[in-house]
């Protein structure tokens, strides 16, 4: 158990942060389920329309520090690829 009180703040800092930061990582994580559902389901002309909204959710990630930009560049590139590649 954190004694002083910086200690005490940063976990509170820690807690807020973690709440921001899991928002944008389910966000992502639910475009590409979908995605990755479509892609399965051999709609592909679907999954070439989520792109762009998946594109923006890793960009605004990457932007805010949630993941890192070339996390973001290669999630962005192996989905793109797996879409083409099916189609």
């Amino acid at each position: 158990m954190a004694i002083t009180e910086s200690a005490k703040k940063a976990i509170r800092q820690s807690a807020r942060r973690k709440e921001h930061n899991v928002v944008y990582k389910n966000k992502i994580k639910k475009l590409v389920k979908e995605a990755l559902a479509l892609v399965s389901a051999k709609k592909q002309t679907e999954a070439k329309k989520l792109l762009p909204a998946i594109y923006k959710a890793l960009d605004k990630a990457a932007k805010v520090g949630v993941i890192k930009k070339n996390n973001a560049s290669r999630r962005k590139s192996r989905l793109t690829i797996l879409i083409d590649k099916k189609s």
